[in-house]
């Protein structure tokens, strides 16, 4: 009888990992330079479905010796969780990819 373990999975949006916490989603990895935190300012009921209609979007340093202030890189608000999860993956992808 072989035992495996399962390794907790999380959902991904290009190849990076997404966790949401109430009203706020993360993208990317705590082990990486940066993050980016989402936090859904407004929303609309559609089809009884709760549908984000205003998204604050923030890069994030992740290293423990910045002050929680000066760890917010670059900040905007988008209509939207589609254009917002856009500017995300920009900015992401460049932050990780700049030496």
């Amino acid at each position: 009888m072989s035992t495996t373990v399962k390794k907790e999975e999380f959902l991904q949006y290009k190849g990076r990992p997404l966790m949401r916490k109430d009203n706020i989603i993360y993208y990317g990895s705590m082990s990486d330079r940066y993050i980016i935190m989402m936090q859904v300012l407004e929303t609309k009921t559609v089809k009884d479905l709760a549908v984000a209609t205003r998204v604050a979007v923030q890069l994030q340093q992740t290293s423990p010796n910045v002050r929680p202030k000066d760890r917010i890189v670059k900040k905007t608000e988008k209509d939207g969780l589609w254009n917002a999860m856009d500017i995300a993956s920009i900015w992401l992808t460049r932050a990780l990819s700049a030496k």
